[in-house]
C-alpha cells in the first residue's frame, strides 16, 4: 500500500497557511493586543512595587509582620532526615493580598478612564454651521431688501 503525496497541493496549502498567518499578524487587533501585553507587563512591575514597597509595610505596621509567606501550620515536625509536613498557608494569603491590591488598582484606573470618557461624551457637540443658501435665494433676498428700501422712502 503506497501513499501518494501531491507535492503541488502541499505547497499550495503551505503558501495558504503562510498567507493566512501574514494576514492575521497584520491586523490591527493583533498589534493592539501585543501593545496591551507589553504595557501590562510594565504595569505588573509597578503594581508589584506598590504591593512590596508601600502596601505590605503598611499592613506589617498594622499586624506586626511583613512576610506572610513564612506562616504555616505544622502537622508533623521534622525528625532527622525526614522532612516535616506543614500547610504553608502564608504564601496563599500573600498571593490573595497581591491579587486584591492589583484588582483594586485596575478598578481605579478603569474608573478614572470611564470618568474621562463620560466627560468627553457629555460635552455638547458643536452646532453645525447653517448651510450656505442657494445663489437664487441670495438674489431673491437682495431684491426683497431693495424693494423694502424703495417702499421706506
Amino acid at each position: 500500500m503506497a501513499i501518494q503525496v501531491d507535492v503541488k497541493d502541499t505547497a499550495t496549502r503551505a503558501k495558504g497557511l503562510v498567507g493566512e498567518f501574514r494576514e492575521f499578524i497584520s491586523r490591527g487587533n493583533v498589534v493592539d493586543m501585543a501593545v496591551g501585553i507589553i504595557v501590562g507587563s510594565a504595569f505588573t512591575s509597578i503594581v508589584n512595587s506598590l504591593v512590596k514597597d508601600v502596601i505590605t509595610p503598611f499592613i506589617a505596621w498594622i499586624i506586626g509582620d511583613t512576610d506572610f509567606t513564612s506562616m504555616s501550620l505544622v502537622l508533623v515536625d521534622a525528625v532527622g532526615d525526614k522532612p516535616g509536613i506543614a500547610i504553608a498557608y502564608g504564601n496563599f494569603i500573600q498571593q490573595v493580598v497581591n491579587f486584591l491590591i492589583i484588582a483594586f488598582v485596575v478598578f481605579l484606573m478603569v474608573k478614572v478612564m470611564n470618568t474621562f470618557r463620560r466627560k468627553k461624551e457629555a460635552q455638547p457637540a458643536p452646532e453645525p454651521a447653517p448651510p450656505e443658501p442657494a445663489p437664487e435665494l441670495l438674489v431673491l433676498q437682495e431684491i426683497r431688501d431693495l424693494l423694502k428700501k424703495e417702499n421706506d422712502k
